[in-house]
């Protein structure tokens, strides 16, 4: 299935490229991600995933195979497996990014295929958790990366005259061919808490099931003022 979403952020689009291009910055800001290990462009972690009283490890990695600089456009191929062997999930994430007004829009487009439980949701259900883990990820984003790289930008310009911008940003070269892998790097990152897919899920179907309950009393109201006047 294919996911679109898209996203603002109030950072110019170059500072807004070089922040999305570090992997490992923003992993963090991830839900339900923890970022383990890092050889040359591949990134290796997992994803918790909890369904009810159940809680799915995926153990995947994330590799960039595109970084075109001159489109502003990163292509990454992601694949997981569920570490009990109950399921598996693979997505091909094309992100691209353009100036919007001072600030930059960031377009998400997700061809996913997935196995196992988190499956049962159907494709409704995970456009709507897929919004609301990107709004999760946009405000950690902005709150924990953005707005830090926005401040030291703004110190770079007062305090230091200006500096080439690198060839390469974390084993990527400028025209995305990848740099040469010296081994694996082992990242100490903080356990992350799992995605509460029945907690999101939940949510969007309590509102589904009031909204008829809502439109049904107001249309009981609106007869009941209709026969009073008649009265």
């Amino acid at each position: 299935m294919e996911i679109a979403d898209t996203f603002r952020v109030s950072t110019p689009l170059e500072q807004t490229w070089n922040v999305l291009l570090d992997i490992e910055g923003i992993a963090p800001c991830l839900p339900g991600a923890q970022l383990q290990e890092v050889d040359g462009n591949e990134y290796r972690g997992i994803v918790k995933v909890k369904v009810g009283p159940i809680t799915a490890q995926y153990k995947g990695t994330a590799t960039l195979t595109e970084v075109d600089e001159s489109g502003r456009r990163i292509v990454l191929d992601a694949s997981g497996r569920d570490t009990r062997g109950q399921g598996n999930a693979k997505a091909l994430i094309k992100v691209t990014m353009n100036e919007d007004d001072g600030g930059t829009r960031v377009d998400v487009v997700t061809e996913l295929a997935i196995t196992g439980k988190v499956a049962q949701f159907g494709r409704g259900v995970l456009d709507d958790v897929s919004a609301k883990l990107l709004r999760q990820f946009v405000e950690n984003l902005e709150r924990d990366v953005l707005a830090g790289a926005a401040a030291d930008a703004a110190d770079l310009e007062v305090d230091a005259p200006p500096v080439a911008t690198p060839a390469h940003n974390n084993g990527v070269l400028a025209n995305g061919v990848a740099s040469v892998s010296t081994g694996p790097r082992k990242i100490d990152a903080p356990e992350a808490e799992p995605i509460d897919l029945g907690r999101l899920v939940a949510g969007e179907s309590a509102v589904r099931r009031i909204v008829p309950i809502v439109v049904g009393a107001v249309a009981l109201f609106m007869v009941w003022r209709l026969l009073r006047r008649r009265s």
